[in-house]
């Protein structure tokens, strides 16, 4: 038998019956642990349980309609009865005696409020009526029964009817005549009694304590008292206080163990503005200035920017790769135009030209902007990751294999790829990967090598292979998600419910 079914059962066993809260106090154990006792003493059948209706009198927060706004401002612990602000007021004047109208200005109350004021005063001898003056006793100093009552139940809070003595159960009914001052709930309560064989096995039950420790506190390791005694046995599946503590967001966690993989493998990363010339974002990128992707529904452009002006020298060589490869006659001004970025090559290209590498490693995470609908797997702002590698004998292998490896380190080991098209690299292939709790494969990331019109724009002269996605769709995968809107929603609880290292 468990310590707390014996400590229940030896407090029980001289009271014929306990309320669970007292029973609580009694035994010095918390309410969860008196009521997991007792559900482990019910299923032996050595306890019984009855359920008790109480009736518990509180102050009303609420005010009564016919109270006016000045003597609406009261509290649970104030109370104050019309009758006793009406003797209040008349012992504000100085006087013993005043006149009814004259005292129905100083109030300010409601008829129905004053009148019934009135008439209790009256009653409880604390004024006299002489002709149309009010006056004041002796006796006015003494709390009626409804006072006392109202004092008591506000320093209280709440109290049993079954408690109310018989003066103030008096009380108590003229109060329910007067609404608003008391609110009557019913409570329920538990009596907790032993059954016949709950009085038997409590008989044999010697003390509460004669299974060992059950308690380990640092007074009984520090003494070694534990050495020579026994442990009570832990209940490992009892319930555990949860704590809702601050925590970084899935997605950032994702996104921080990207930036870590890419760190491992030696990359080391850039970031760049999120609006950009559409010379960075499509130009110089080999896009063509009627290319489909450009048209208002695909991009979101900003007016009224500054126009960025670009270095002569690549601004000629990208009008020059245009009007040869794509045979149409490239204008300036349209390069000058601002957009929100629609990826974050823009950013790599850009520190390309100013730097000028021919080795290196590089990557960058960022928000970027399409113009689309939302749906379950589309948004219209999200982030997106790339990667480059710069260096003279690099190719296509390479870069295959970088991806293997990079999918490795998130745990993605089948991987498979093929050949697509994009503007500004080939060639270019795209790369699948086998997700096991889908039992699918997934379309991730695009990838291949920078195009040399690319390149020799910027004045790059070595190979440049490049891959990039969307980071939410890795996102959805780590979290078993079928809607990408749900990273959004701030659902606190599916917040909570991500582990901080998922498998």
């Amino acid at each position: 038998m468990h310590k707390i079914e014996k400590k229940i059962l030896l407090t029980l066993m001289n009271n014929a019956s306990m309320h669970l809260e007292k029973l609580a106090a009694s035994t010095n154990l918390s309410l969860d642990n008196i009521r997991r006792g007792i559900e482990w003493l019910k299923f032996k059948g050595l306890v019984s349980v009855s359920i008790q209706k109480e009736s518990i009198i509180e102050p009303n927060s609420e005010q009564p309609d016919d109270v006016s706004s000045k003597d609406k401002i009261r509290t649970l612990n104030q109370l104050t009865l019309p009758e006793r602000r009406i003797i209040n007021e008349v012992k504000k004047t100085g006087k013993r005696c005043i006149r009814i109208n004259q005292l129905v200005k100083l109030l300010q109350m409601s008829n129905i409020e004053f009148s019934a004021g009135v008439q209790s005063a009256l009653k409880n001898n604390w004024l006299i009526k002489e002709a149309d003056n009010l006056k004041i006793t002796n006796s006015s100093d003494s709390p009626s029964i409804e006072e006392t009552l109202l004092e008591k139940i506000s320093n209280l809070k709440k109290i049993k009817l079954s408690e109310l003595s018989n003066t103030e159960l008096q009380g108590f009914n003229l109060l329910k005549k007067r609404p608003g001052y008391l609110k009557e709930s019913t409570e329920k309560s538990f009596l907790i009694s032993l059954t016949d064989e709950g009085k038997k096995v409590t008989s044999t039950i010697k003390s509460d304590n004669e299974d060992g420790i059950g308690i380990i506190t640092s007074e009984i390791l520090n003494s070694g008292k534990w050495k020579n005694k026994t442990f009570t046995a832990i209940d490992v599946s009892s319930p555990v206080r949860t704590y809702n503590m601050g925590r970084t967001h899935p997605l950032t966690d994702v996104i921080n163990e990207i930036r870590e993989i890419f760190v491992s493998m030696g990359f080391s990363e850039i970031e760049g503005s999120t609006i950009q010339s559409c010379f960075w974002n499509f130009d110089v990128l080999f896009t063509p200035q009627d290319h489909p992707a450009r048209d208002m529904h695909d991009t979101f452009y900003l007016s009224n920017l500054i126009e960025e002006e670009v270095d002569p020298s690549i601004s000629n060589k990208v009008s020059e790769f245009h009007k040869t490869e794509w045979n149409y006659n490239w204008n300036l001004e349209k390069s000058k135009k601002t957009v929100l970025r629609t990826h974050t090559t823009p950013v790599t290209i850009k520190y390309l030209s100013e730097h000028k590498l021919n080795y290196g490693r590089i990557f960058s995470i960022g928000r970027v902007f399409r113009n689309e609908k939302m749906s379950y797997k589309h948004l219209m702002e999200f982030h997106q990751i790339e990667g480059i590698v710069i260096g003279e004998s690099i190719n296509l292998r390479d870069l295959m294999g970088l991806q293997k490896q990079f999918y490795s380190k998130l745990g993605i080991e089948k991987v498979k790829f093929w050949p697509t098209y994009f503007p500004y690299t080939e060639p270019s292939i795209q790369s699948m990967v086998y997700i096991d709790k889908l039992e699918k494969w997934v379309e991730l990331f695009g990838m291949g090598i920078f195009r040399p019109e690319v390149t020799q724009s910027v004045g790059i002269s070595s190979n440049v292979l490049a891959w990039g996605g969307g980071l939410e769709r890795i996102a959805m995968i780590r979290y078993g998600l079928n809607d990408v809107r749900e990273l959004y929603d701030n659902k606190l609880s599916w917040l909570r419910m991500q582990p901080i290292c998922p498998l």
